[in-house]
């Protein structure tokens, strides 16, 4: 993890290294381990060194070429170095080519076609004075951050947006379509931010800018029609488990100590359990890291809230491999750091525990662990297999059908009418044309399609058009009979997972960490997304691909747990009783920071009645008291942070 700025002048205007520094500066979070910075004429570009991986540890950013007709920076782990190097013919050195050299080289050799040919994590940028051009990339997942600001006479960009108000061309207005869909729950935008005319590069998206245009393509997209057969479940799993080591492997390329994020769940536990195998195995070292056995983990545990607690499961993963560091965020509410956490994070988030991930990562910083792998989205890459039994009453398939009625009804200690409702009604009629007789049914009986839109101001969301910003298209009935992979395939593609991995992202680096997701390596979703729905849901269990690969790797207690702890109660015991007063500030709300937006009567009213009983949405509470202090922060043009390595009071 590190951080790149750049700025191109459009009108030909010298840059001013002193505005290239100063965006360094303010990203100086992202890389304690070295700045520097390139310019051209018109061209500037900056780079904030973390080192990770063993090739950071002599590399140099900005990078120029041989003939210094081209620059590059990147915030990039390249997972194909061995293909690369073979492809590019690149001469046996002293040492191993830097990641960023490779990209470079690859941009030399294959232009702009040059992100279809890497693979991992990246977000770069190359100066190309030959065609006078910037050519800028980011991952396929979405994962390295990319943030840019363009007018007639600037392009800029930059890993975090607080880099770019360094110039004095951006503004720093919000964006208000962007709150209304925070508000009212609508992330259908990959490329918004909450603020104007500030935007994201999406995943698996290039941007070419030249002194007359931008264009923006996707090189790259998930094949839905791709499907993967063997003739067996034994190779089914042979596969999975083949792409999935590899995955972890890549991840654990480092030259300090490596952790991993351990909740319990069977995501994190995978991810943990396959790493301290490579490990032991001396893996990490085959490609080119030199991380060893302890391996850190880092869990969160709930003595306060023992409902939440995980700790039976964290426990039978850890072994005399493993080092264990725990957190007790059941003290802290989760709008306590809300401050340096929005600080940040620069926009209001949508993710309750993020406190139980900053947490983990200050607790990886105190043992100076720079690398940090977690499970994230693993149910999403592997699906839970919605659809699956519509699936099978469309093919007809009753024996198949009554097997899996069974199987769910008593793996799931419910009754078969309730699975058939769950799994097959429901989704069809969330999915089809069939939802316009739903709402017609739920208007007649009043019931109110989005609870959540209630409080927010009718004028505000009449003025920024909210109703236009619906669901993607219903699936059409011919459709149906492929209803699990639509459904996954969309839930890969969301705007939703784009910003959880930001938020993510800038969590670990608050303290210079970064964070690595085996889950979301394009090899393993590429292959989960093509598996047939019974290698995801078979026998009453989903995820059944994972449970089933990762068998005498997982403990048993873990591989075939039915579910995951509801981290609610903590979420609505901290808000209530840690949060309170920020809670009754944002309710109050005089002056009235929020009230261009939200109707704060009804707000109100809604902490009275989740303060007087279990029936109201503390996440919309939540909400709009994040919402509350990030306009407070932006009002300020200096937003004073605090140091981030205070204590916190999570141990």
């Amino acid at each position: 993890m590190s951080a790149i700025t750049g700025i191109y002048f459009r009108d030909d205007r010298n840059v001013d290294l002193s505005t290239i520094d100063g965006m360094n500066d303010a990203l100086a979070h992202r890389g304690p381990d070295g700045s520097d910075t390139w310019h051209n004429g018109p061209v500037g570009l900056g780079h904030r060194m973390l080192w990770t991986t063993p090739e950071s540890l002599h590399e140099h950013l900005p990078l120029v070429s041989d003939d210094r007709r081209r620059a590059l920076v990147a915030d990039a782990r390249i997972d194909n170095r061995h293909e690369l190097i073979a492809a590019l013919d690149l001469a046996p050195a002293a040492a191993p080519p830097s990641d960023s050299q490779l990209i470079l080289h690859a941009y030399e050799r294959w232009g702009e076609s040059c992100p279809e040919h890497l693979l991992g994590d990246f977000a770069f940028a190359v100066w190309d004075d030959d065609r006078h051009v910037l050519f800028c990339a980011r991952d396929h997942m979405g994962i390295k951050p990319f943030y840019y600001y363009r007018s007639d006479t600037l392009f800029a960009f930059a890993s975090e947006m607080r880099a770019l108000f360094c110039l004095p061309e951006v503004p720093r207005q919000p964006y208000e379509v962007q709150i209304a869909r925070y508000l009212a729950a609508v992330q259908d935008d990959r490329a918004s931010t909450f603020y104007q005319d500030i935007l994201r590069l999406p995943a698996a998206h290039a941007c070419v800018v030249s002194k007359d245009q931008t264009r923006l393509r996707a090189y790259w997209s998930l094949d839905s029609a791709r499907e993967v057969h063997f003739d067996t479940d034994e190779e089914y799993e042979q596969a999975f488990r083949a792409i999935f080591a590899e995955a972890v492997r890549c991840r654990l390329r480092s030259a300090f100590p490596v952790g991993c994020e351990l909740s319990g769940g069977l995501d994190s536990s995978s991810v943990t359990c396959v790493a301290r195998d490579i490990l032991r195995q001396g893996g990490a070292r085959r490609c080119g890291g030199t991380p060893s056995l302890p391996l850190h983990t880092f869990s969160v545990l709930f003595d306060d809230v023992p409902q939440c607690d995980e700790r039976t499961f964290i426990n039978a993963v850890l072994d005399r491999d493993c080092d264990p560091h725990y957190v007790h965020p059941d003290r802290l509410g989760p709008l306590t750091q809300g401050v340096e956490m929005l600080w940040h994070a620069e926009e209001p988030f949508g993710a309750g525990n993020l406190f139980l991930r900053w947490a983990c990562s200050e607790s990886a910083h105190r043992v100076n662990v720079r690398v940090l792998l977690d499970g994230e989205d693993g149910d999403t890459t592997v699906s839970h297999g919605t659809g699956f039994l519509v699936e099978l009453l469309c093919a007809r398939n009753w024996p198949a059908v009554r097997r899996e009625l069974d199987a769910f009804a008593a793996r799931w200690r419910v009754t078969r009418r309730r699975v058939l409702w769950d799994l097959a009604a429901l989704p069809l009629i969330h999915d089809t044309a069939l939802e316009r007789i739903a709402t017609v049914w739920r208007e007649a009986r009043g019931v109110q399609r989005v609870p959540d839109r209630s409080y927010l101001r009718s004028d505000f969301a009449k003025r920024v058009h909210l109703d236009d910003a619906g669901d993607p298209p219903a699936l059409t009935i011919s459709q149906i009979p492929r209803m699990a992979r639509a459904w996954h395939e969309k839930e890969l593609r969301s705007a939703f997972l784009q910003s959880a991995l930001e938020t993510a992202d800038k969590a670990a680096a608050a303290f210079s960490l970064e964070v690595r997701h085996p889950f979301l390596d394009r090899r393993l979703v590429e292959f989960c997304l093509a598996l047939p729905t019974e290698q995801k849901v078979q026998s009453g269990w989903t995820r059944s691909i994972t449970r089933r690969a990762l068998a005498g790797c997982l403990p048993p207690t873990v591989q075939w747990r039915r579910g995951k702890s509801n981290l609610g109660p903590n979420f609505r015991r901290g808000l209530l009783t840690f949060d309170r007063a920020l809670l009754e500030d944002t309710c109050a709300d005089n002056p009235p920071v929020i009230g261009r937006y939200v109707d704060i009567a009804k707000l109100r009213g809604l902490y009275e009645r989740c303060c007087q009983s279990r029936d109201g949405d503390e996440f919309v509470l939540f909400k709009a008291a994040l919402l509350r202090r990030w306009l407070a922060l932006i009002c300020d043009a200096r937003p004073e942070k605090q140091s981030i390595y205070s204590g916190h009071r999570y141990d």
